[in-house]
């Protein structure tokens, strides 16, 4: 499951105090039904905020420097494994974990997992944090376009102007980045929209069986990374990079071997804070939460590792951000079309039968005429 996918959940935000309906609240092993909504949203967003930034900064700080590029998978490896350790260790004590889902299912899942993690920790060798971010916050373009050649589906208005404003923000994110950013290369762009492919269809692979099968986060997230692992333990086996990455690692192994500990730690743990705002909050304030937190993690980026800055950046960035909340409210008014854009396609719709029947007028009198 990648660190900044949020499972869709049905927007529900909790009225009052109704625990009953809610259940047992829980941010990893910390049990706070007992507080109030507004203690339990605080918590949150706080969780959120702190891991979230610090898993960026670990992120930049481990995979922005170029010779990372070929032992990046080593380093995602130990990542996986970790990851699985902290879901093992939090179901035995809370609950054991009972597979629901088919393993040729995880099978898929771990695929996609490795995509669009090791893509993701590899493009930052070529693009700057902020780009990556930008293009991780932009997934509704392969959503889109996937949803519309494979399945026929159809979407509102505001989904289109939202991806067309998707687009503008991001490819003027990437012209800026191409213009200031010393190791920018265009594969990192390649790289990392592959990695938000992968990431655009794993969140239906997961939504699918979580539905059907019943399954809970700690389950996916499990299995997800152990058969990712076992992939990942085979590619680096037989290509060599699982013995270079060792080497490289091996240079300063107290401060690698921290910092990828706890990259995945923040990683993990910033996932189920979110997780468990998603719950009490609904889809729509956690997606805020979120946005706001990369907003921060962009800025944060600026500030703590040197790298050039242009205006072009925010006002590329507000574009994304625009478009991100555009397409949250089509969700909940998926109908919704400005009045003067619906007077203008009546108008247009109008007009062109005008000069339909005019011309089929025209074409008749002409024909009888000859």
């Amino acid at each position: 499951m990648n660190k900044e996918t949020v499972i869709r959940i049905i927007d529900n935000p909790r009225n009052g105090d109704n625990r009953e309906s809610q259940g047992v609240v829980n941010i990893l092993c910390l049990d706070i039904t007992k507080y109030n909504f507004g203690l339990q949203f605080t918590l949150c967003c706080s969780f959120v905020f702190i891991f979230y930034l610090a898993y960026g900064c670990f992120l930049e700080l481990i995979f922005a420097e170029p010779e990372v590029a070929p032992v990046s998978l080593y380093i995602t490896f130990i990542q996986f494994l970790i990851t699985m350790a902290l879901s093992k260790v939090e179901s035995t004590i809370r609950s054991p974990i009972k597979r629901k889902v088919p393993l040729r299912t995880y099978a898929i899942l771990a695929a996609l997992t490795l995509g669009t993690m090791s893509l993701s920790n590899l493009a930052l060798s070529y693009l700057n944090y902020p780009t990556q971010l930008i293009f991780k916050s932009c997934k509704l373009i392969p959503v889109m376009i996937g949803s519309i050649i494979i399945l026929g589906k159809r979407y509102g208005f505001l989904d289109y102007v939202a991806a067309i404003i998707m687009c503008i923000g991001l490819t003027m994110f990437t012209l800026a980045d191409s213009k200031t950013s010393p190791n920018f290369n265009f594969i990192g762009v390649i790289v990392i929209s592959l990695a938000l492919l992968c990431d655009a269809i794993i969140g239906n692979v997961q939504e699918k069986a979580m539905k059907q099968f019943q399954a809970t986060n700690n389950e996916v997230v499990f299995y997800s990374y152990a058969i990712a692992s076992i992939y990942l333990l085979v590619i680096t086996g037989v290509s060599g990079i699982l013995k270079d990455g060792f080497i490289y690692c091996s240079k300063d192994p107290i401060t690698m071997y921290s910092n990828i500990f706890l990259l995945s730690s923040c990683g993990y743990m910033g996932l189920q804070a979110v997780l468990t705002l998603v719950r009490i909050s609904g889809a729509t304030v956690a997606v805020t939460v979120t946005t706001m937190r990369k907003a921060l993690s962009i800025v944060i980026s600026f500030l703590l590792f040197s790298k050039p800055f242009v205006f072009q950046y925010i006002w590329s960035g507000v574009l994304v951000v625009l478009a991100i909340y555009l397409n949250h409210y089509s969700k909940k008014n998926p109908k919704y079309v400005p009045k003067p854009i619906t007077k203008i396609w009546q108008y247009i719709q109008t007009f062109y039968q005008s000069e339909y029947r005019y011309l089929k007028l025209k074409s008749k009198m002409y024909t009888d005429t000859v």
